[in-house]
């Protein structure tokens, strides 16, 4: 059985194992020891704070646990509110359209003008599943269940939602936008730029001109990575767009893979997930429709993937074993939404 719960520092030495796998692309979780602690200890924070009004640039990582196996396999994340006194960096896509009648000729001119955000939206983050259990149900599970979060917490959160995903790099790290423009503004290797931004990101306002870069004029093969996503991180992505994630004006600036965003009330798992209270449980019940279902705490968050009898909207009838799992009792009220549609 596998559980989605908050992490915790005990789990620092799994963490590290899983992210071996990782290669280049996980930018907010570096195999760095003790980058991996602050974060860690930032999101037990975040976990036990008291219920804020609102949100504060909490950053919450939860992990994917196998329990028959105890160890984990998976992690994913969100920052309730992005920027503050640490601005992220974006580029920010504008096409013109140029048109000449003396030769006949006209073509798009895609301007790459550097796009700082100082007070900015929630982001869901760092979603990395392990290859031995990656399926359409596992990493569904994963990127969703913070969704059921969210909805438990919407005080807590900023109203609209991002995802940076992954651009186009190779398993030797080798990304074509970089070597066309990073490498000649940094003057530092791709993967040492990408560590940098979890201690330090002033280096990128330093470094990066101030007026915009033209997509047109860059080599072909950096060109076509803009706004492109890794193979890799295709499913994520679709998952996203399922949910109602839309693709938006901006890329990132080391790998310029696509930004998504959606509002959170409209996301599917956050708009039809519904609370409901235990009426009874049976020892096993069978279902066509496996649902996320999840606890209402915060520190003692807990999220299976399971079976459930609704006897209406707000009464359901569930297996013995997710109650024993989620700590529950008959009386006890879960959060739950299907799978997917």
């Amino acid at each position: 059985m596998l559980i989605i719960r908050p992490i915790t520092k005990e789990d620092l030495p799994d963490l590290m194992d899983i992210l071996r796998d990782a290669n280049f692309g996980l930018t907010s979780l570096p195999l760095d020891e003790e980058v991996l602690l602050r974060r860690i200890i930032e999101s037990e924070r975040s976990f036990n704070y008291a219920e804020n009004n609102k949100p504060g640039g909490e950053q919450y990582l939860f992990v994917m646990e196998d329990l028959f196996k105890s160890k984990l396999v998976g992690i994913s994340g969100i920052i309730s509110k992005i920027g503050g006194f640490d601005p992220y960096y974006f580029y920010k896509l504008e096409g013109q359209e140029r048109k000449s009648d003396t030769i006949s000729i006209e073509n798009t001119v895609t301007a790459m003008h550097v796009h700082k955000i100082f007070s900015g939206p929630a982001e869901i983050c760092s979603l990395f599943l392990s290859p031995a259990y990656r399926n359409s149900q596992n990493g569904r599970f994963l990127s969703l269940t913070r969704f059921q979060f969210i909805a438990n917490h919407l005080n807590l959160f900023e109203k609209e939602i991002i995802a940076e995903m992954r651009g186009k790099v190779d398993k030797n790290g080798h990304s074509p936008f970089w070597e066309a423009v990073g490498s000649k503004l940094f003057k530092i290797p791709f993967t040492q730029a990408d560590s940098l931004t979890m201690k330090d990101k002033t280096f990128i306002e330093d470094l990066l001109p101030e007026y915009p870069i033209i997509k047109e004029l860059l080599p072909p093969e950096a060109q076509k990575v803009v706004g492109q996503v890794h193979e890799n991180t295709e499913p994520a992505l679709r998952i996203l767009k399922q949910e109602g994630f839309e693709i938006s004006d901006l890329v990132g600036i080391f790998e310029p893979g696509p930004i998504v965003s959606a509002n959170v009330n409209k996301i599917r798992t956050v708009q039809k997930s519904k609370v409901a209270k235990i009426v009874k449980t049976k020892s096993s019940i069978k279902s066509d429709t496996p649902y996320i279902i999840s606890n209402l705490e915060k520190h003692k968050f807990f999220s299976i993937l399971g079976n459930i009898e609704l006897q209406n909207e707000n009464e359901i009838i569930i297996d013995q074993l997710t109650t024993d799992t989620l700590g529950l009792e008959i009386g006890d009220e879960v959060r739950y939404v299907s799978l997917k549609d």
